[in-house]
């Protein structure tokens, strides 16, 4: 993967933060997307840097929630020297903000939010940084969850708009086949909230593999569909339990 250029949203901790620690490793060249997390950020790239021996990270800031500041990460991205002479070989929507809030008392402004989050934002990214991905032969992961078709107690707001993600990834991975491909990855049993131990400990009851996923595990998966040119149109979900675990 020497000198391939990977852009992962949200990369300034927990998954984003492993996935770019993993790629950096591999020979990638990451641009790692905050909002906030920059000190985080600049750790993970002199990290790699010490690894490696080379500097294999670039650190952008942007709140993708606001258009012009998604439109100034675009041009960042097709403006940075590398991706001018390589393409883009891989676009990781993983930007994310998660909440748990009964229906009746959560503000429509943050339903916006996580739409423009979840949706927008990785509809504009990916439309504006096609050209770049085609010249690579890129892909795209998105970072999705395992919701979908039940109900979760607390986060209408949350797993709506990441259902909304997974099916707009479905959809490009037809609209553009030929193109370039399109994945997302849904992680089951992995790092729990404070407020979910009791449930989680009942899931991972049936998770075959009886352990929690990592963040490295999920890195693991990101790379994987990056570089696996025969697959597209697919969810992946590691860790996932192999019966139906009640959300309620």
């Amino acid at each position: 993967m020497e000198d391939k250029v990977v852009l992962i949203t949200g990369a300034g901790q927990r998954l984003g933060a492993a996935a770019a620690a993993m790629l950096m490793d591999a020979g990638c060249h990451v641009l790692i997307h905050v909002r906030s997390s920059v000190a985080e950020a600049n750790a993970i790239v002199d990290a790699a840097t010490a690894r490696n021996g080379s500097v294999r990270g670039t650190v952008l800031t942007a709140d993708l929630t606001k258009d012009d500041q998604v439109d100034a990460l675009i041009s960042d991205v097709k403006n940075h020297p590398l991706v001018e002479a390589n393409g883009l070989f891989g676009l990781v929507h993983n930007a994310s903000f998660y909440s748990q809030g009964d229906f009746e008392t959560i503000p429509l402004e943050t339903y916006r939010s996580l739409n423009r989050l979840h949706m927008e934002a990785p509809y504009h990214l990916t439309q504006s940084l096609l050209p770049e991905m085609e010249r690579a032969g890129g892909s795209v992961v998105a970072i999705v969850d395992t919701s979908w078709g039940r109900a979760w107690e607390g986060l209408a707001h949350y797993t709506s708009s990441k259902a909304g993600l997974r099916q707009l990834m479905l959809n490009l991975a037809g609209e553009l086949s030929g193109r370039i491909r399109v994945n997302c990855l849904a992680p089951g049993a992995i790092m729990a909230a404070d407020w979910e131990a009791e449930h989680f400990a009942r899931v991972l009851e049936k998770v075959p593999l009886g352990r929690s996923g990592e963040a490295k595990d999920i890195a693991n998966g990101v790379q994987f569909l990056l570089t696996h040119g025969s697959i597209t149109g697919n969810v992946l979900r590691p860790f996932l339990p192999i019966l139906g675990i009640a959300a309620f």
